[in-house]
């Protein structure tokens, strides 16, 4: 089993300008700047045919590139208990677009329907029993938080594993929005395509040399 999602990757002048809002609340865990992301479908654990059936769908999407900006911050939680904190996006159709996209060919792989609303965001912290003062100050500093704005011309299906000290991303295949393969491009804003997707594909049924 392989647990995966679906999101965009951001390029460094963002985990940078990301990186920076990351201080001042106690009791937050704060993200890895490498691993920021703005989830567009969250899978789940899935066996190795369901995964290759999902990466083969989301190869098909095709859409214009176009320019996503982040704005201001925010939590989630109820009144009893905050439990992560968060960068937010400006509203932007072709965002959105992107995610039914995703989620259309997730479900052409096989798997439900995410009945959850899509709510863009770039998670910072996870917070536990965070000072609702500090928490306060924290959310009215940062109130209009903004980052240059970037192209946004690919997103990336990712592996998942849980380990003690949190969840490990690792990039599993890249896909630009032009349907080109995202491999050899020297200003990719991370590594290429991982080349061992087929090869543990292959193994798992049997086709490996």
């Amino acid at each position: 089993m392989i647990r995966l999602f679906v999101a965009i990757s951001f390029p460094d002048e963002i985990r940078r300008s990301l990186a920076a809002l990351c201080a001042g609340v106690p009791g937050a865990r704060w993200v890895n700047p490498e691993q920021f992301h703005l989830t567009l479908r969250f899978i789940g654990e899935v066996d190795g045919r369901t995964a290759h059936s999902v990466a083969e769908e989301l190869g098909s999407i095709t859409m214009p590139f176009f320019d996503l900006n982040l704005f201001g911050v925010g939590t989630f939680g109820d009144k009893r208990k905050t439990h992560s904190l968060w960068a937010g996006v400006r509203p932007n159709p072709e965002l959105n677009r992107l995610q039914e996209k995703v989620d259309n060919a997730v479900l052409r792989a096989g798997l439900p329907q995410d009945r959850r609303k899509f709510s863009p965001h770039v998670t910072l912290a996870r917070l536990n029993n965070a000072p609702v003062d500090r928490l306060g100050a924290f959310l009215s500093h940062h109130a209009l938080y903004t980052a240059p704005g970037f192209l946004c011309d690919r997103f990336v299906l990712y592996s998942s594993f849980l380990s003690s000290s949190g969840a490990i991303y690792t990039p599993e295949r890249v896909y630009r929005l032009d349907g080109t393969h995202a491999d050899g491009d020297e200003e990719d804003w991370m590594s290429a395509e991982a080349d061992h997707w087929d090869a543990q594909e292959a193994a798992a049924y049997g086709h490996g040399e």
